[in-house]
C-alpha cells in the first residue's frame, strides 16, 4: 500500500477524503493539522487544538499539529510535510470539492515538494457527498456559520439530512465549500471511540456564529458495523 499523509482539518470533508482514500488502499501514516499560532485554533476553522488531538486519538492515526504564523504559511506547510518524508510518504490527501484556486495551490505545492496530491473528493456533487458522510455514519457538530446565511439555531446540531434539507431549501452550497459553515467530526466508521461535547456556548464573532466548546471527553464505543 502507498503511504500517505492526510491534511486534516477535524471538518467532514477532510474526514470524508480520509476515509475514502482509505477505502482505495492508502494507509495513512499521519493525519496533518495547521493552527493558529496566535489563537491555538484550526486555520479557517476556529477548532480548539485540543479537540483535534482529541480526534488523533480517537481515530487512532498519529497528528502532527503545527502552528502557523498570520503570514507565511506556505513556507509552514512545506517544512511541515517535508519532515514527513523520511517516512517513505508519498502523497498527501486532500478534502477539495471544486475550488480551483485551492486545487491548483495543493497539486503546486507537492509538486515542489516531490510527492503527489491526492484528491478524493474532487469534481463530485456536493450534495452527494454530503448525503455519503450522513449515509456512511459519520457524525459532526456545525461549530462554526456564517450569520447572515444560516441560523444561530444550527450551530451545535448534527450534521444530519434536516440539516441537508435545509440548506437546500436556503439555496446553501450543502458542503460549505465557500466558508459558509464548519464541522467538527465526532464520531465514525474511523473512530475508535466516540467524542461527546457536553457543554458549549456560541458566541458571534465579525459575522460568524462560533461554538465555543466548554467540555468534551472521549467514549469507549461497541464495534462499528458499516452500512452495507
Amino acid at each position: 500500500m502507498s503511504k500517505v499523509i492526510v491534511s486534516w482539518s477535524g471538518g467532514k470533508d477532510s474526514c470524508l477524503a480520509c476515509y475514502t482514500a482509505m477505502r482505495h488502499g492508502y494507509d495513512v501514516a499521519y493525519l496533518v493539522n495547521f493552527i493558529s499560532q496566535q489563537y491555538q485554533r484550526v486555520r479557517f476553522h476556529g477548532t480548539e487544538a485540543r479537540l483535534i488531538q482529541l480526534q488523533s486519538q480517537a481515530v487512532g492515526i498519529p497528528l502532527i499539529q503545527n502552528p502557523t504564523p498570520d503570514d507565511g504559511y506556505e513556507q509552514a506547510f512545506k517544512t511541515a510535510v517535508r519532515s514527513l518524508l523520511t517516512d517513505d510518504v508519498e502523497a498527501m490527501v486532500f478534502g477539495d470539492i471544486f475550488l480551483e484556486e485551492h486545487k491548483d495551490w495543493t497539486e503546486r505545492v507537492c509538486r515542489e515538494l516531490g510527492i503527489h496530491s491526492i484528491e478524493p473528493l474532487w469534481g463530485r456533487d456536493s450534495e452527494d457527498v454530503l448525503t455519503e458522510f450522513i449515509d456512511v455514519g459519520f457524525e459532526a457538530t456545525i461549530v462554526s456559520a456564517k450569520s447572515d446565511l444560516i441560523d444561530e439555531e444550527w450551530v451545535g446540531q448534527t450534521v444530519d439530512r434536516e440539516f441537508l434539507s435545509y440548506l437546500q431549501e436556503s439555496d446553501i452550497e450543502p458542503c460549505g465549500e465557500n466558508g459558509e459553515y464548519h464541522t467538527f467530526v465526532t464520531d465514525g466508521p474511523l473512530f475508535e471511540q466516540r467524542i461527546e461535547i457536553s457543554e458549549s456556548r456560541k458566541v458571534l464573532r465579525e459575522g460568524y456564529w462560533l461554538l465555543d466548546t466548554c467540555q468534551y471527553q472521549p467514549i469507549e464505543k461497541t464495534a462499528f458495523c458499516e452500512p452495507t
